[in-house]
């Protein structure tokens, strides 16, 4: 809930991007009198550290995004900082001062609201931004890899945009627990997909992609897919018949459709989709489940600090645009306070 009067002391107002249309991220202006949130029942008010960029920024400022906000809207759903205050019901709440990392709505600002059920404290000697992806990105990456994917030692997965935030994480997951790994991403990116312990990295606009990880294995056991329309042929494809998974929780290039001629004769395999918020609320003993295991996966220095690319607020917008065309890797930041 937004403060409704229309005058307001300078210490009541805000900086924030706000997306003014659905025509995508040229659209998000940096506004420096917006209101500043007012926590309602169950959520901690946050002084944001530093915002995540994610690619469901660029869905929802083209209107894409299920369930998307509509523009005008504060735009960010994932940051880090320091609890400044709660509203109402908060169960055993955190103390002031606490940082946190979570999710929830006007995140490219420098305060917001987390429900506060989803959050989690920013691990000890971690800075905020450091802590970006621990509640999205890597715990995505988990639930797509062990929880949905059920990966096995001596395995082949294949993960696609393997040089993105959750493409990242998940290549370093499954090499952790004992799989074969096969990358796709743009070659200027494979050093970094190989540095990360994937065995192959592939250019995912080869036209013989799906040939090559057939020669190259007896079929790929757990297929990661996040681009959708320019590579659901090939993960259908390359995984095994009946055995194989393709978990999908993204489709950056587009839409991709599926028939269940397809299912049944030409690709019978395991499909299964993903999406983080609604996992954590459909399933939330799972969920719970999975965010233990992060926290062992820190303690055992498996998951370490991250080292996201933080940029001004005020570059936003270019931001976005960078990473909609492809121009990005790894994970990427916002400092509201810049």
């Amino acid at each position: 809930m937004e403060i409704n009067e229309q005058r307001l002391p300078a210490e009541q107002t805000i900086r924030a991007l706000v997306q003014q249309s659905h025509e995508g991220p040229r659209d998000l202006t940096l506004t420096t009198d917006r209101p500043r949130p007012v926590p309602e029942p169950g959520e901690y008010l946050v002084r944001v550290g530093a915002a995540g960029v994610n690619f469901a920024d660029v869905m929802q400022s083209r209107g894409t995004y299920g369930g998307g906000p509509q523009a005008p809207y504060v735009a960010g759903f994932e940051a880090a900082g320091e609890i400044v205050g709660a509203g109402p019901g908060v169960e055993a709440p955190l103390a002031p001062g606490t940082h946190v990392v979570g999710a929830g709505p006007g995140a490219f600002a420098q305060y917001m609201t987390m429900p506060a059920a989803g959050v989690l404290p920013v691990p000890a000697g971690w800075s905020d931004a450091q802590a970006l992806g621990l509640v999205l990105n890597w715990a995505t990456a988990l639930a797509a890899v062990k929880t949905l994917g059920a990966v096995q030692a001596g395995e082949v997965v294949l993960v696609h945009a393997a040089a993105g935030g959750v493409g990242q994480a998940a290549v370093r997951l499954a090499r952790h627990y004992g799989a074969r790994v096969i990358g796709t991403a743009s070659p200027s990116k494979h050093a970094t997909v190989r540095a990360l312990g994937a065995d192959l990295v592939l250019d995912r606009r080869r036209p013989d992609l799906a040939a090559e990880i057939s020669r190259r294995t007896a079929g790929v056991d757990l297929v990661l897919e996040s681009v959708g329309q320019a590579t659901f042929a090939t993960s259908l494809s390359v995984a095994k018949p009946v055995t194989g998974r393709v978990v999908v929780f993204g489709a950056s290039s587009g839409e991709a459709t599926v028939t269940t001629h397809d299912l049944v004769f030409t690709h019978p395999v395991q499909i299964k989709g993903l999406h983080i918020g609604t996992l954590a609320v459909a399933a939330p003993s799972l969920y719970r489940s999975l965010l233990t295991e992060l926290e062992a996966l820190i303690a055992q220095g498996i998951y370490t600090p991250g080292t996201p690319a933080l940029y001004p607020l005020s570059e936003g917008a270019m931001v976005l645009q960078q990473l909609e065309a492809g121009q990005t890797e790894g994970k990427l930041a916002l400092d509201p306070w810049r």
